[in-house]
């Protein structure tokens, strides 16, 4: 009994020997009352110098004062990238209006076509105002159907020249016409192929002049880094941007002129069967 108190005795002495640092070093209780609700919290050590001033560093991306602070070759790559863009927007809004007025005067021509009206009325409507590829093609066509008949009747042996001369003359209308409507689609297909090419010319460029900072000032800071690289990624992303508008508006272009030449194809073999049709009846 004696032994198990001295025990006893023993761990009790040991716990408040190993407590007592802890107790010394357990915090206070916080204040209360109106002095310690008027006290101001201070920020913690180091979190005033680690917030980043957002307003001023979002004020400093800005395109003109990025131009201006730019290297010659990085200006000069940056202005040839808008003269591009520009350029091929011009490009694209003619060829959009131009497509969409073709398709309107096809619809209108193809209506008055199987309308019933006779191909000498026709040929006397659009003769002299031959303002797309549709009415060309049949002008060409029943032109050289006439010519066959400006001697007279053509013999039966006669008929297969006469035929071959119709077919050729709305071919090479065909043709071109065709190489009109394309005018230009190689100037947008260039643009969208080497923009992207120029802006990273200039971003290399521009890399390399930071580059260049580094080693004269011996300082691999931020502060003297970021600028030139901002500047040579802001090349590439007007190279892109001049490139993606041009591709886009490339394919959709060269599938749309694609279908259009597709229809005067099929508008040109049905109006050489009407005329060879009418050539055979006239001949028998």
């Amino acid at each position: 009994m004696i032994r198990k108190n001295i025990a006893a005795v023993l761990v009790a002495i040991l716990a408040l020997t190993f407590a007592s640092p802890v107790l010394a070093q357990a915090p206070s209780a916080a204040p209360s009352g109106p002095p310690a609700e008027s006290q101001t919290l201070a920020a913690p050590p180091g979190a005033a110098t680690s917030a980043a001033p957002v307003g001023d560093a979002a004020s400093h991306f800005s395109i003109i004062p990025m131009f201006m602070r730019a290297d010659l070759v990085v200006k000069s790559v940056m202005v040839l990238l808008l003269v591009a863009s520009l350029w091929s927007w011009t490009i694209i809004f003619s060829k959009l209006f131009l497509l969409s007025g073709l398709k309107s005067k096809a619809r209108r021509f193809d209506k008055l076509f199987w309308s019933g009206q006779s191909l000498d009325e026709l040929y006397q409507q659009y003769a002299a105002r031959n303002d797309h590829p549709l009415a060309a093609m049949f002008i060409a066509g029943l032109r050289e159907w006439r010519r066959a008949f400006e001697g007279g009747t053509p013999r039966e042996a006669a008929l297969p020249g006469i035929k071959e001369r119709i077919e050729k003359a709305m071919s090479v209308t065909i043709l071109r016409e065709t190489d009109g409507i394309e005018k230009q689609l190689g100037i947008l297909a260039t643009i969208g192929s080497v923009s992207p090419f120029v802006g990273l010319f200039g971003t290399v460029w521009g890399i390399m002049g930071s580059f260049a900072a580094i080693a004269a000032r011996h300082d691999t800071t931020l502060a003297v880094v970021a600028p030139g690289i901002s500047e040579a990624l802001f090349a590439t992303a007007m190279g892109l941007l001049a490139a993606i508008p041009a591709v886009i508006f490339y394919n959709r272009f060269v599938a749309e002129i694609g279908r259009y030449v597709n229809q005067l194809d099929a508008f040109a073999d049905e109006f050489s069967a009407i005329l060879s049709r009418q050539l055979d009846e006239k001949v028998h």
